[in-house]
């Protein structure tokens, strides 16, 4: 079984910074890329940010400069590291992770969706 878990979320003033963590745990052979997305109240779903297992990157236009993700391979952990934040930033953040793990000596496939962290910035 595979599980992955969010942390990092909380209330910042605009201007400040937060550090979101991605943990992805069990039969897990290969992380093959991991992302963040976000959701603001009846808004869709975005990507904001995601890294390959090579660490490749691509952002979503409104984080470049501002946000930065980084990944621990030995851990299947990645990081979002963000600055300068925005009151428009303020949203349920999730973590995605497209992996391979075995199950009854087979191989899989899947993408794992975290429960979501919330990041509120106040103006």
């Amino acid at each position: 079984q595979v599980h992955v878990a969010e942390s990092g979320g909380g209330l910042v003033q605009a201007g400040g910074s937060l550090r979101l963590t991605c943990a992805a745990s069990g039969s897990i052979f290969r992380i093959n890329a991991m992302g963040w997305y976000r959701q603001a109240p009846g808004k869709q779903r975005e990507l904001v940010a995601a890294i390959t297992s090579g660490g490749s990157t691509n952002y979503a236009d409104s984080v470049k400069g501002r946000f930065t993700i980084s990944r621990d391979n030995t851990e299947n952990t990645v990081y979002l590291q963000m600055d300068s934040l925005k009151p428009e930033d303020t949203a349920v953040y999730y973590c995605n992770a497209d992996l391979t793990y075995y199950s009854g000596g087979y191989g899989y496939t899947d993408d794992y969706w975290g429960q979501g962290t919330q990041v509120t910035v106040s103006s």
